[in-house]
């Protein structure tokens, strides 16, 4: 209620009580005292001579209201409630100069193909969670491989760093893949079992690390596998079994039990657990090697070591250039570079004895993917650099290494590494697995090949003293002699003459090189053979 009809409000009631509690006037003759609730006085509200009021019982009905204090009609000016025998009649106000209130247009209906589709980055095949979770996973079967510093470093201008997986149970680099693949198994499949078909490092590492988690295991070869590369999968505890004259029926028989009998059937593939703890390399290399500048990785079989090792190396630091290292007769990563796909069809024809079943293996989508991305080099490597290479490794590492681990020194001893002069660089020796005879021919082939073992021809007459004289030649040039061969009647255009073949060893090349002088002044008809 404003003040201005407060202040009628009470002009109105003081009005009211003084007519009320006036003096009467005196009563005329015949007039009666009307009763106090009668007076009119008391009948507040507009004032009805022609329809006296009656008073009746209280009801809610018209005849029964209680009419109400205050006049309606001098309060409907002042813009208050009207209270009217209990009914409340409200009255509009306008207020004039208000703001005037603009309401918001309802949004457009937009079509589902008119938003903007937001695409997700692609889910990584391999990340460095997953290594790190393999490195904890595979850390209680799995020893720390050392990564020391190799005496050939003054050698070649540059501090190298030799990470020795080859001192694995297995002799291979595989193990870690391999352990952590078989823990990632399902306990219904680890008691079923597992089957393998080939006979190679990945296979070993199956039949080692099955039966340390009591996984049962199944090797399936062929006939012509070698007896001692048999007793070595029977030491291990697995269950050999010889089916088929080559690899394709011994892995066609293999496919054929694991359907049968429930068994996993293994081989060497991209599965992200193999990758990842083949790349658990490339952690330990990070921890063990500070301010590292280089890794040179070997690229052969499936490239899982190359692929895993880059990711972790990139992931902690992504300045350290990763190098991969395939042999020259198979360089199926370089193929599938160039064409910018997986090359499916590779052909080449790499040396059996010293490769494997290189020529078996084929390079998935996944893993030229990760090597396209995190490899900043892949070159190749000759033969012969890997055998030079095993060579080194025997003099000066005192260990014996196959080819495949040899690669990466192999790059660089042969000087394809130029640019990591004076860096620091560790090289991962894969694996250690090769038959003790191809160990000695391939010994002998690098002596060949260094120029340290050589052979010669020289044209002897009749008389007597002419061999001791050649020996005697050789003796004072602190030369060994290796086979000597004397033909009497090698020529009949020479029938005084006797030629005489020799095969020698030298120190090193600058030796080989004061010999090669020295015969050939002595002995015009001096000719040098290859082995």
């Amino acid at each position: 209620m404003n003040f201005a009809a407060q202040l009628f409000y009470t002009s109105y009631l003081s009005e009211r009580l003084e007519r009320l509690y006036s003096p009467r006037p005196a009563l005329k003759d015949g007039e009666e005292n009307d009763p106090f609730w009668q007076r009119e006085e008391l009948r507040l509200g507009p004032g009805q001579p022609s329809c006296p009021y009656k008073p009746g019982p209280v009801s809610n009905g018209a005849a029964g209201r209680r009419p109400t204090l205050i006049e309606p009609e001098r309060l409907k000016d002042f813009g208050e409630e009207d209270l009217l025998n209990g009914d409340v009649k409200v009255y509009e106000t306008k207020v004039v100069g208000g703001p005037e209130i603009v309401l918001m247009e309802p949004p457009k209906t937009r079509r589902v193909s008119e938003f903007r589709i937001i695409s997700r980055p692609p889910v990584q095949y391999l990340r460095f969670e997953d290594i790190s979770a393999a490195a904890f996973r595979i850390q209680a079967g799995i020893q720390k491989t050392p990564c020391t510093y190799s005496r050939l470093s003054k050698q070649y201008g540059m501090e190298i760093y030799l990470k020795k997986e080859q001192l694995h149970y297995t002799g291979s680099v595989k193990e870690r893949g391999v352990l952590y693949l078989l823990t990632s198994l399902t306990q219904e499949q680890q008691r079923k079992g597992v089957i393998v078909a080939s006979d190679c490092n990945f296979s070993m590492a199956v039949a080692h690390h099955a039966v340390e988690l009591k996984v049962p295991v199944f090797v399936i070869m062929p006939s012509c596998c070698a007896s001692p590369r048999l007793r070595i999968y029977r030491d291990y505890g697995a269950m050999v079994i010889s089916y088929g004259s080559t690899s394709h029926d011994s892995q066609n028989h293999a496919r054929h039990l694991a359907k049968e009998n429930g068994y996993l059937y293994l081989e060497e593939d991209e599965s992200p657990a193999y990758l990842a703890g083949l790349g658990t390399v490339g952690m330990e290399i990070y921890e063990q090697v500070p301010k590292l500048d280089a890794v040179v990785v070997p690229a052969a079989g499936q490239y899982g070591l190359l692929a895993g090792t880059a990711a972790a190396i990139k992931h902690l630091n992504s300045q350290i250039l990763v190098i991969g290292i395939e042999p020259d007769g198979f360089p199926l990563l370089l193929q599938s570079l160039k064409t910018d796909g997986p090359v499916k069809d590779m052909h080449s024809n790499p040396n059996k004895k010293l490769y494997g079943d290189l020529m078996e293996r084929s390079l998935g989508a996944n893993t030229f993917q990760l090597a396209k991305k995190l490899v900043d080099k892949v070159i190749s490597v000759s033969e012969e650099d890997s055998l030079v290479a095993m060579l080194r490794f025997q003099e000066f590492e005192r260990s014996t290494v196959d080819t495949e681990g040899a690669m990466g020194l192999a790059a660089i001893l042969a000087g394809q590494l130029p640019e990591l002069r004076g860096k620091k660089v560790a090289v991962v020796v894969s694996s250690a697995n090769m038959e003790l005879e191809l160990v000695r021919q391939c010994v002998d082939r690098a002596l060949v090949l260094d120029e340290r073992v050589s052979k010669f021809s020289v044209q002897l007459g009749e008389w007597p003293g002419d061999m001791a004289r050649l020996l005697d030649v050789l003796s004072r040039e602190d030369v060994r002699l290796l086979d000597v061969c004397h033909r009497r009647h090698s020529d009949k255009a020479d029938l005084f003459n006797a030629k005489v073949e020799c095969v020698v060893e030298t120190r090193d090349k600058a030796q080989s090189s004061q010999l090669r002088k020295t015969l050939s002044e002595r002995y015009p008809s001096l000719c040098w053979l290859d082995r």
